[in-house]
């Protein structure tokens, strides 16, 4: 069967068999994964039924997914917008309410202007109409209360709420299944 590969993902675990990161969910383009299987610098656990890839002389299974052959600590989160939605699990810190990523903006808990720094120390996940009620005043000033103050997460926590928060399992390959969903309850 002749199918485009096109924009193929392929999941990336850890040596541990775990996704190496769910915030966000450790995925690279099928080529990456093709040429890391190919210099042995990872290991082929699955492939994507019916698709390859051909040379010249050669067909090739395309690696729906892969797992590092040593175990990779993380270190640090990355201090991203998406990671920050995260650890705020997608909530307004200031009134609570729930937000997709497209309805959220960051709020400097210490404004900018008043050398409040761009960290995870000091912002937090906020509602357009709370942003514009704070404004360029601290919670304080402004009347308001943060639910949780600001706070670095690490690699675990973060990956923990990531867990938590529903992936729309259509963005997801069926062959990831077995390896995204280890802790979750076995049906009876």
């Amino acid at each position: 069967m002749n199918v485009s590969v096109g924009n193929l993902r392929t999941l990336v675990l850890n040596a541990d068999m775990q996704p190496l990161s769910w915030a966000p969910l450790s995925v690279w383009n099928w080529k990456d994964a093709f040429v890391a299987v190919a210099q042995e610098r990872v290991i082929q656990i699955k492939t994507y039924d019916d698709i390859v890839v051909r040379s010249v002389n050669r067909t090739f299974e395309v690696p729906s997914v892969v797992a590092l052959k040593s175990y990779r600590k993380r270190k640090k989160v990355a201090f991203t917008r998406y990671n920050l939605f995260v650890r705020d699990q997608f909530t307004c810190q200031y009134c609570g309410q729930r937000f997709s990523s497209r309805d959220l903006t960051f709020d400097h808990v210490v404004p900018r202007s008043r050398g409040g720094q761009a960290s995870w120390g000091n912002i937090v996940a906020c509602c357009q109409q709370d942003n514009l009620r704070k404004a360029n005043r601290t919670p304080r000033e402004a009347g308001m209360k943060l639910i949780r103050p600001p706070f670095e997460p690490s690699p675990y926590e973060l990956d923990g709420l990531a867990r938590a928060h529903a992936i729309h399992e259509e963005s997801l390959h069926r062959t990831w299944m077995d390896f995204l969903y280890w802790g979750s309850e076995l049906e009876s």
